[in-house]
């Protein structure tokens, strides 16, 4: 789960793509401040990381100038970029997604592609390691943490602290003997005949595979079929009764029939 974030801007620096390493430290304090964290409690970084020798040495000193001082456990530094490349607007992206698949799983993912610490970087001034290796996650006896960085070319500095989120509650098993919901199977086409075909092709189907589910079919139905002029519902499951013909074969949603199975089949009393 999201538990802060913060964004500011380089303003006056260098150029259009030279970083500046006092606005990524603002927007790191400001991060934990609207988190409510302490640098020490946060235990892996996804750096922005775009593996240059003017980038990377001016965020690795913003980081460890202030998520590497006063630690008990080193932080622990890595970057998808050099898994996938740099994916550009999507790169912070990219890296959120890898950060809450690592506190799921509870494992820091190796940076591939990484060979030794840059010697641009004075790493003695902090006690952060780069993750050459997977890593499980160390037994704090508190949530696992993570921040993720991005900053744009334009000078915006983005910086986000994620936290595993709880455990969910354990649920009663379902009740295999209560009276399962009756899930609409919503049926289209372009004409009476279209539709009539569609309705015997689906009874044809179910009779076919007996242990598909019920809810599956129709949110396939709803959801990835086009609906078009002629329509009708079949009701799996309930009662076998007469059908409400209304309307069966015209257009507009209006007007559309209740069909159930056990009906006689397309072309009987249509």
């Amino acid at each position: 789960m999201l538990r802060g974030s913060a964004v500011n801007q380089d303003g006056a620096s260098n150029g259009l793509s030279a970083p500046h390493g006092p606005s990524q430290r603002r927007v790191i304090r400001a991060a934990l401040e609207n988190a409510r964290l302490t640098p020490a409690v946060v235990d892996l970084v996804e750096a922005h990381g775009t593996g240059t020798t003017l980038g990377d040495p001016i965020e690795a000193q913003a980081l460890l100038a202030t998520y590497g001082q006063d630690r008990e456990h080193p932080l622990r530094l890595g970057s998808v970029k050099s898994n996938i490349g740099h994916t550009m607007a999507a790169s912070g992206a990219a890296g959120v997604i890898k950060m809450i698949m690592a506190l799921r799983h509870g494992l820091m993912p190796r940076s591939l592609h990484a060979g030794e610490p840059s010697h641009d970087v004075d790493w003695t001034t902090g006690s952060v390691e780069l993750l050459d290796q997977p890593v499980q996650w160390p037994e704090t006896g508190r949530a696992r943490r993570a921040a993720v960085s991005s900053f744009g070319v334009s000078g915006t500095n983005a910086h986000v602290i994620l936290e595993q989120a709880p455990a969910l509650p354990e649920t009663a098993p379902a009740d295999d003997t209560a009276t399962p919901a009756v899930i609409p199977w919503v049926l289209s086409g372009r004409s009476a005949a279209a539709l009539a075909e569609q309705r015997h092709r689906l009874l044809s189907f179910i009779e076919r595979n007996p242990g598909v589910r019920p809810v599956d079919i129709g949110h396939s139905l709803a959801a990835g079929r086009s609906a078009f002029e002629y329509r009708s519902v079949l009701l799996p499951g309930a009662p076998r009764a007469h059908a409400d013909r209304r309307g069966r074969g015209r257009r507009g949603p209006a007007r559309r029939a209740v069909l159930r199975p056990g009906l006689p089949a397309p072309g009987h009393g249509t």
